[in-house]
């Protein structure tokens, strides 16, 4: 559950930071008094939008961040298979820094992205705001209820229609794109025929193309790699007076006649001549190489005009022989295919209709397991809404069939309603005021709540377009809900801050000439005031004091059954 809240630099809010515990913690306070920043800044640590706007005036950053106590075994196999670390004290912090410019996500210490962290949210926090009223208005979401409300029955049979459909998907595709009348057939079949006969007629082998290219470089730096070659053979060859050849000669006949006057020469001769040697056989290899460097124009013309073809194809049909290659047996097997079109077409055609009956079969146990679901979650809403003021209803589902297959099965299914003895039920947008869209969703959430594990809830102004009777009825639901959850509701009217386990105070100050919200925990003569600021107005008399005590008391003796 939420333990801690602790933000800093956040529109109104210069630091501020508060302790929550079990059971109904209510927040009241003015109009204007920062109830709706409270929540903004909730949001946003859960991974909300955030922006710039959000920032205290000349504050460099916005610091928000959400202390949860992790006591549910359940809930920590669950983050551990999301790989969110847990603290040993068994705590959880969601923080986010926001900057101008950036926004800095941690879980933990922990950097994270900003969808780990409305995953791992998603698992702690369920926020019901004025918005969520009104998608009680959109028939999409009754479905996503009903399928929220029976997760654990409809989980294998949900997850089957889905896999069943994206088999169906794709089993459409490949007979879309195999569906061709036989122009266009024929057209394809020729175009293929004419890349197969191209790249099989240039009869391509992998190794190919680099002995091309070597054998290439060579033809067409043969002239300068020749005269090259000729100016190394004379230097140091034995026909010109100063080449190496000659000059060794030369030393190599004075120092024959020195051995003559001194044998201990003999080993430098035997040196000399060794080199000699090497020289001379250097020179007739070489004269061998240059006499291979010469080659007729058309040999020349005839690699580049081979290279070229490789080239060519290569930019067709992929960057490499072996990607042409590896083309050249996909368009065989799709020439194939053409060949072949009728029976193919009919094997497409069949698959389609065993994929569509599977889906079939399968979407309609779902629709038949969602039905048996509805009528628990609509008996329990029922229960819940007679709870909340609305004895006469009449709250049901409604099931249709989807005209074509969908990823979440054949069923159109949506809330129907009749709040008045006599009136024929109307689907739920088409009768619920904001009043009755508050209650009604309070009725869904509490039904909710019995099934979920998420161990807090958060509402913001539930208790929209009430008053009286009903609003005590709210009060005695959120109570209930307590119970079973850590609830926190924002809220303006006395009947449920009264039934408050814990009341916090919201309010404006001005500090060193800047406005700023802070809330405090209210102690019980605290909250008697509050309640009866809630119930008086502006002039607050002891009859007004009086009543708001014993508002208060009575709320005990409620909460005691």
């Amino acid at each position: 559950m939420l333990r801690n809240l602790h933000i800093k630099n956040m529109a109104l809010i210069d630091e501020l930071e508060i302790s929550f515990e079990e059971g109904l913690n209510i927040l009241t306070g003015e109009t204007g008094a920062g109830k709706s920043i409270l929540l903004e800044a909730m949001q946003t640590a859960l991974g909300g939008k955030t922006g710039r706007e959000m920032l205290r005036e000349g504050a460099e950053y916005g610091l928000v961040e959400l202390l949860f106590e992790i006591s549910e075994e359940e809930l920590r196999a669950a983050l551990e298979e999301m790989e969110i670390p847990i603290s040993e004290e068994q705590t959880l912090i969601l923080s986010r820094r926001i900057y101008p410019n950036r926004v800095v996500n941690k879980i933990n210490d922990e950097m994270v992205t900003v969808g780990k962290m409305k995953e791992a949210a998603g698992l702690l926090v369920d926020i019901h705001s004025q918005h969520e009223n009104q998608s009680l208005q959109k028939k999409i979401n009754h479905l996503h209820i009903l399928d929220r409300f029976g997760h654990d029955t409809l989980k294998e049979q949900t997850q089957q229609v889905k896999l069943a459909w994206n088999a169906l998907k794709a089993a459409g595709e490949a007979l879309e794109y195999g569906q061709m009348d036989e122009e266009m057939r024929k057209r394809q079949m020729d175009f293929a025929e004419f890349e197969i006969r191209e790249i099989e007629e240039a009869k391509l082998y992998p190794e190919e193309e680099a002995a091309l290219e070597q054998r290439y470089r060579k033809m067409a730096n043969s002239r300068e790699l020749m005269e090259t070659l000729n100016r190394i053979y004379q230097a140091t060859g034995y026909e010109a007076a100063q080449s190496g050849g000659s000059q060794l000669g030369q030393a190599l006949s004075y120092m024959e006649k020195s051995v003559e006057y001194d044998k201990e020469l003999d080993g430098l001769l035997e040196q000399l001549e060794t080199i000699d040697s090497l020289l001379n056989d250097f020179n007739r290899e070489l004269s061998d190489y240059r006499t291979g460097l010469t080659f007729e124009e058309s040999e020349f013309r005839e690699t580049k005009e081979r290279l070229d073809q490789i080239h060519r194809l290569e930019a067709k049909y992929g960057k490499t022989v072996p990607k042409v290659l590896e083309y050249l047996e996909s368009k065989k097997a799709e020439y194939a295919g053409y060949v072949d079109y009728e029976q193919r077409r009919i094997a497409l055609e069949e698959a389609y209709r065993q994929a569509l009956l599977k889906y079939q079969t399968q979407a309609e146990t779902l629709s038949e397991c969602r039905k048996h679901v509805a009528k628990e979650l609509t008996g329990r809403i029922v229960q819940a809404l007679k709870e909340l003021n609305f004895p006469e209803v009449i709250f049901e589902m409604e099931f249709r069939k989807l005209e074509a297959p969908a990823e979440r099965g054949i069923d159109d299914a949506f809330f129907v309603i009749s709040t008045n003895p006599g009136e024929p039920v109307k689907p739920l947008w088409e009768v619920a005021s904001g009043g009755e869209l508050s209650r009604i969703m309070l009725a869904v959430k509490s039904c909710l709540a019995k099934e979920d594990s998420i161990p807090t809830l958060i509402f913001d102004e539930i208790d929209s377009g009430i008053s009286g009777r009903t609003a005590q009825k709210v009060s005695e639901r959120l109570s209930a809900l307590g119970r079973k959850h850590q609830v926190l509701c924002i809220s303006h009217l006395p009947q449920i801050a009264a039934m408050a386990d814990v009341h916090y105070k919201i309010e404006k100050q001005v500090i060193s000439g800047k406005t700023v919200t802070k809330i405090e925990k209210l102690d019980e003569n605290a909250s008697v005031e509050e309640i009866a600021r809630l119930l008086g107005g502006v002039e607050i008399t002891e009859t007004v004091l009086s009543s708001a005590a014993e508002m208060k008391e009575m709320a005990k003796r409620t909460k005691k059954y």
